[in-house]
């Protein structure tokens, strides 16, 4: 049994916070309802690489997280519509919204309303900036919440800073945060009495910034932006080899010592330039260009096979293929395949969430939905006729 295998999620969000927030449930167990707009359905069914996919409404964007969920097209702006959601409402125990504050509550189905119907609801809204406070109503991407949040001004070195984040980790953050905050309140269930929870973006952003921020609020320092250099350690960050680069990590000062012995290099240990923690951050790119001067008679396969033998925690920078290639991530079952997916007519293959259950890695029991695939099934289960179905159809509420 997984553990939300009795929790339904009703699914309002679009593109990837909301979306990929669900996701995480549904391979928990939960039965995520996906609530779309009739006709076009989650703006990331246009959205990816495969433009022929696009077409379809079964983007690669799309497809990357919905697996595992149930599709009904919804029209909310009719009345009937609203019935509909109402009802699929008192069945669910989980609301997920990302509209901009203040939507839902001018349709009739805000918290407040549906809460009216269903006492124990948790009721999960997300926005860029929260659903109160001077910026309430700015719409918000990925890359504003990065520029906002002070990501951007530490991302890149000091000829290249600020940059973004090479893949939308705001809103990956944000689902994050917002999975978390759900599952602590479904957890709650002997006392649960209804909640609100707002998830702002910008927020959970800055929550992950704990070291960096707290280096300004405690200690006065203005982070800067350092490439690939750790800010609390050195030598800690990308070495050139033979052949390319590699991570090092000899944050400790054992791991230090064990650094300069395997690269032939023992006297860096007593140099009172790199002696020291402090000093070793004081004298970086010295000390960078003794031990690459060393790394260089070797690849970065080579030293990295070496170096974790000897204690020093290293590893190669990969590019996806290689990432995916790994004996480590297909021993685990880190990526999923569904055989000829629905609609698109060939296998997906997607990531699943790194998290392992009783020794197995999670998985979903289906792939993604086509648009409105599941409508009729859950109209029937909640109690419609199929000439009530066909009534709605003709007045365009599904």
């Amino acid at each position: 049994m997984k553990p939300l295998s009795d929790i339904r999620v009703l699914d309002l969000t679009n593109v990837l916070a909301g979306p990929f927030c669900c996701h995480q449930l549904a391979f928990m167990g939960a039965d995520v309802i996906k609530i779309e707009l009739p006709g076009k359905g989650d703006l990331a069914r246009q959205l990816g690489a495969d433009s022929e996919l696009n077409d379809k409404l079964m983007g690669v964007s799309f497809l990357a997280q919905n697996s595992g969920k149930r599709s009904i097209t919804v029209n909310l702006k009719s009345t009937t519509g609203k019935t509909i959601f109402k009802r699929l409402a008192r069945s669910a125990d989980v609301i997920v919204e990302n509209f901009r504050p203040g939507v839902m509550e001018r349709l009739g189905l805000g918290f407040d309303e549906l809460k009216k119907e269903c006492p124990e609801l948790v009721y999960w809204a997300i926005s860029g900036f929260g659903q109160d406070g001077p910026l309430r109503d700015f719409p918000a991407y990925d890359q504003i919440i990065q520029g906002m949040s002070g990501v951007m001004s530490i991302t890149g070195d000091k000829d290249s800073a600020p940059l973004r984040v090479g893949y939308p980790m705001a809103d990956t953050i944000g689902g994050m945060t917002a999975a978390f905050a759900i599952s602590s309140a479904l957890a709650d269930r002997g006392n649960r009495k209804g909640c609100l929870i707002d998830v702002s973006m910008l927020e959970s952003v800055i929550a992950t910034m704990g070291w960096v921020v707290s280096s300004f609020l405690l200690a006065g320092k203005m982070p800067q932006p350092m490439g690939n250099d750790n800010f609390t350690a050195s030598p800690s960050g990308t070495f050139s080899t033979a052949d390319g680069l590699i991570n090092i990590a000899a944050n400790k000062q054992e791991q230090f010592e064990a650094l300069c012995r395997i690269i032939d290099n023992p006297e860096l240990v007593d140099d009172p330039r790199f002696s020291t923690r402090q000093s070793r951050l004081d004298n970086r790119q010295s000390l960078t260009e003794f031990l690459e001067a060393g790394l260089a008679a070797k690849t970065a396969t080579e030293w990295h096979q070496i170096l974790n033998a000897a204690g020093v925690p290293a590893g190669p920078v990969l590019n996806l293929d290689e990432v995916l290639s790994q004996p480590q991530i297909s021993e685990r079952g880190q990526v999923a395949t569904f055989s000829n997916s629905p609609g698109i007519e060939r296998d997906t293959r997607i990531t699943r969430p790194g998290i392992r259950l009783n020794g197995k890695a999670l998985e979903t029991d289906s792939p993604p939905p086509q648009l409105g695939a599941d409508t009729e099934q859950i109209l029937v289960e909640l109690g419609y006729s199929l000439m009530e179905i066909e009534q709605l159809k003709a007045e365009q509420a599904i």
